[in-house]
Formats: C-alpha cells, structure tokens, sequence
C-alpha cells in the first residue's frame, strides 16, 4: 500500500508539472501570437498614415479659395516656383521614357542572362556570375550614378549633338544596370522552380536545348518573369539619387530626343524639397501623389495580366483532371 500510495504521488506531482508546462506554452503562444499582430498591424497602420498624409498634403492645392488649377499642374511643362507656375507634364514624360527605355533593355538582358545561369552555365561559372551580380544588387543607389557621371555621361558626350552629356539616354543606362539584380535574381528562381518533367517532354517530343528553354521552360516561367518585371518597373520609376546625378535636371522644356536633358519626378522632389515651403512645398507633395498613381496603375495592371494568364494557364489542366477522372470512374 505504501508502494502504491507513493507512485499516486509521484503520477500526480508529474500531471501537476505537465499542466504547467502546457499552461505556460499556451501563454507564451498567445504572447506570440499578439506579437506577430502588432507587427502586422503596425506595417498596415504605417502605410496608411503615409499614404493619408501625402495625400492630404497633395491634394491641399487644389481646393480652397487660394486653389491651383490641376490642368494646368498635370498638364503644364514649367516649373517655376518663383513666378508660381507649377507644371509636371514635362516630369511625367521623362519618367515614363526613362522606365520603358530601361525595361525594354533591361527586361531582354535579365531573361537571357537568367536563361544562361538557369540552364546553360556550367557550375563553376555560375559561382562566379551569380556572385556579380549579388552584388551588383548591393551597391548604394549614389554609387550607380557616380559611376554615370564619370564613365557614361563622358562617354556619351562624345556623340551627343548637345553641349551637355547628362540626358534621358544616361538615364537609361544608370536604370538599365540598376534593374537588372531584380529581374536576373526572381528569373532565375522561376526557371529553376520548372518541373523537370517539363523539360524531359520537351525532349521526348524531339526538341533541341534551345527550343526545350524556349518553348518550354520559359513560357512555364512566364508568370515568374512577369512579377520580376513588376519589381523591376517599381524600382525604375521610384530611383533618385543615380537619376537625379545623371538626368540633368531642367526646370522646363518638353522630351524631343534621347540626348535631352530631363526631370523625372522623382528628382524634382528630391532636389526642392529641403529648402521649399508653402505652395511649393505642397505642390511638391502633390507630385509624390501623382508618381504614387502612376506606379499603382502600373502595377494593378501587370499584376492583372498576370493573374488573368495563369488563371488561362490553370483551366486546361483542370479540365484534363476531370476527363481522366471521368474516364476512371465510367471504367469502373
């Protein structure tokens, strides 16, 4: 009796300790779990009030008594703060010629060079590029564009008709080489994450290396290249510092050609508002409200096209599913 008496102690003093560890893991999961919703909450919360306040800022100038005519804001080409005429067409433009010119060289380069590191580089190159262009991705955004204005904006001075080497072509360069860490890294992730069945059907069906990457591997990865394109137009049209260095930085004037000296939008607020107050100040605001539109209409809309193709993407796969299950069940 004495025996079992003393295991009953033991058994309980064990489901006592037990209890308590569950109980104190229970708390600490729950301490855990409200942990991870402030965080949560406060990136949502930190958005928003950068959002409400660059509108609220933005948008001032045009309402009131003392208001601004919006035309003539979107559609003016002067900014003159010293004669109150602010007017961004011209900035809007250069934005959107330096973005496409840098996305229609640098999307071309990123995938082949993805293709090549994904598919065709042997090992002992691949740690060697991949390497480069790590870092590549790694270096401060001023440093692209000092490297513009002592090696491309000399170099583009000896063939320009203009007096001055800063213009949009150096603008796409510096972008150029900027994006394409971001569109070679996700690229190469989403050739990679194609299954090998892919590419053994392709060569099945009798199909060269080429036309197997070509035909196969990359459409299969389309939706992959596509966000990295995304990301890739994000940082194009969001960079300061290297444009602002190489881009010229003129006041008025509309784009006539790629040796021009050009604005973006981002540098305008870059360069003003550290000294700007009042009116300017505001409008300078209102400039960060249309470069914010303009990068959420781009992005809404390849994320759109790129929904819209993988959803095209799924449906024949689902219907083979149900033939071949309808098939088993009728054999059956």
């Amino acid at each position: 009796m004495i025996k079992s008496d003393t295991a009953l102690t033991n058994e309980n003093n064990n489901d006592e300790v037990s209890l308590g560890r569950n109980y104190i893991q229970e708390v600490l999961e729950k301490v855990m779990e409200c942990v991870f919703f402030l965080c949560a909450f406060l990136g949502v919360v930190s958005v928003l009030a950068i959002l409400a306040f660059v509108f609220y800022k933005g948008l001032k100038p045009f309402f009131g008594a003392d208001a601004y005519s919006f035309f003539d804001f979107l559609f003016g080409t002067k900014w003159a703060p010293g004669q109150n005429v602010y007017g961004i067409f011209h900035m809007i433009t250069a934005s959107v010629a330096g973005t496409v010119g840098a996305i229609i060289i640098g999307v071309p380069v990123g995938l082949f060079t993805s293709v090549f590191i994904a598919e065709i580089a042997p090992k002992s190159l691949v740690n060697i590029v991949v390497p480069a262009i790590e870092l590549l991705a790694g270096i401060p955004s001023v440093l692209y564009g000092v490297f513009g204005v002592g090696v491309i904006v000399p170099a583009i001075l000896k063939i320009t008709p203009q007096v001055q080497g800063q213009s949009l072509l150096a603008v796409v360069i510096v972008l150029t080489i900027m994006i394409l860490p971001t569109i070679v890294n996700l690229s190469v992730s989403a050739l990679k994450s194609v299954p090998k069945s892919y590419k053994e059907g392709a060569y099945g069906l009798g199909a060269t290396k080429m036309q197997m990457i070509f035909k196969t591997v990359v459409p299969a990865a389309k939706s992959g290249i596509l966000s990295a394109t995304v990301l890739a137009i994000g940082r194009a049209i969001g960079e300061t510092m290297a444009v602002m260095l190489v881009a010229g930085n003129p006041e008025s004037g509309m784009l006539h050609s790629i040796f021009d000296k050009v604005r973006p939008l981002t540098t305008n607020i870059a360069i003003e508002m550290s000294y700007a107050s009042g009116r300017q100040s505001e409008m300078l605001f209102a400039t960060g409200v249309i470069l914010f539109i303009f990068i959420m209409i781009v992005n809404l809309t390849l994320i759109k096209l790129t929904s819209g193709k993988s959803e095209k993407e799924k449906k024949p796969v689902e219907k083979k599913k149900d033939s071949n299950s309808k098939k088993e069940v009728s054999k059956a």
